[in-house]
């Protein structure tokens, strides 16, 4: 059977066909369409009640309490879930936790205590007298301020007490206190006594000018510590059997470890002062020796120790005579 041509009116009338209507297949109303059926009437619905245009409107707090987030605004981004839409919310505080413990108050540091009545310093003031100025105790350390021109003779005694013989020195060391005008350097002498295991640090005040007598009559080994405190803070030592520089050269300019001492301008005047003078024939001659690596072997001395130490043999012998 041949085909028949579509007219106008079939394609309008398939259309038509094509296209759902409100009703299935089986005349029953749609229960997917959200609009009401032709001729159906809801016999069950309520009527909604008039909008109350006298309330006032909703507050943010209100707004927050029926969508359950923080106004807007509001520096809270967290959820807030309400209990109740009439009370407040109560939003959760920065530091909730376990409350911090109150700080303990800070304990004070130790303080030097007076040694008046130490028995040591009884029996020296017992001896010497005025000679004995002060005495004070700090964390169980005792210390004696003597006077400057008493220091050889406490020392002496100290050493050959019978109670606690004071039979080595431990150091001789020197502080500067530049804001002290009267007195700014204190001589310090730490004693230990070996048989009685006991301590104490005797302290000296004097000026620049002032001299201290040595105690290497006392303890010989006095002696190096002396020229140490001669050397770096410039006290000087009477009957010292050799009273002279120990680190430093002896045309080194001052002394170190004063506080108002320019360091660096001293080692700089010094290291020119004794820096051998070049001319521009040794000055190419040195570089010419850096850069082919022979700058240790520019003197005869150097060529020697470098032989020495190629043949495994001791720069300086301990049987050498």
């Amino acid at each position: 059977m041949a085909d028949e041509p579509l007219t106008p009116e079939t394609n309008v009338m398939a259309d038509e066909k094509s296209q759902p209507d409100s009703k299935g297949n089986d005349g029953m109303p749609r229960v997917d369409d959200k609009s009401a059926s032709p001729g159906f009437e809801s016999t069950d619905a309520g009527t909604l009640p008039a909008p109350n245009t006298s309330a006032t409107p909703p507050s943010p707090e209100d707004q927050a309490a029926y969508t359950g987030k923080a106004p807007s605004g509001s520096s809270h981004g967290s959820t807030v879930m309400p209990s109740a839409l009439s009370e407040p919310i109560a939003l959760p505080a920065a530091n909730v936790g376990v409350p911090k413990a109150p700080v303990k108050k800070k304990e004070e540091a130790p303080k030097p205590v007076d040694a008046s009545g130490h028995s040591l310093v009884t029996k020296l003031r017992a001896q010497f007298n005025e000679a004995i100025i002060e005495a004070f105790e700090f964390i169980h350390q005792l210390s004696i301020r003597v006077e400057r021109t008493h220091i050889n003779r406490v020392c002496d005694f100290l050493k050959r007490d019978a109670g606690t013989p004071f039979d080595y020195l431990s150091d001789v060391t020197c502080v500067h206190f530049v804001e002290r005008t009267d007195a700014p350097f204190e001589l310090v002498y730490n004693l230990y006594s070996i048989p009685a295991n006991e301590r104490v640090r005797l302290k000296v005040a004097l000026t620049e000018m002032d001299e201290v007598e040595s105690v290497t009559n006392v303890w010989p080994a006095a002696n190096w510590m002396e020229r140490e405190v001669f050397d770096l803070f410039g006290v000087r030592f009477f009957n010292h059997p050799d009273l002279r520089r120990l680190l430093l050269p002896p045309d080194w300019e001052g002394h170190p470890l004063r506080k108002d001492y320019p360091l660096q301008s001293m080692e700089n005047n010094w290291t020119a002062k004794h820096l051998p003078e070049f001319t521009d024939v040794q000055r190419e001659q040195l570089e010419q020796r850096r850069s082919h690596g022979l700058e240790i072997l520019s003197s005869e001395e150097e060529r020697r120790v470098r032989d020495i130490f190629r043949a495994g043999r001791e720069v300086m012998p301990l049987n050498r005579k």
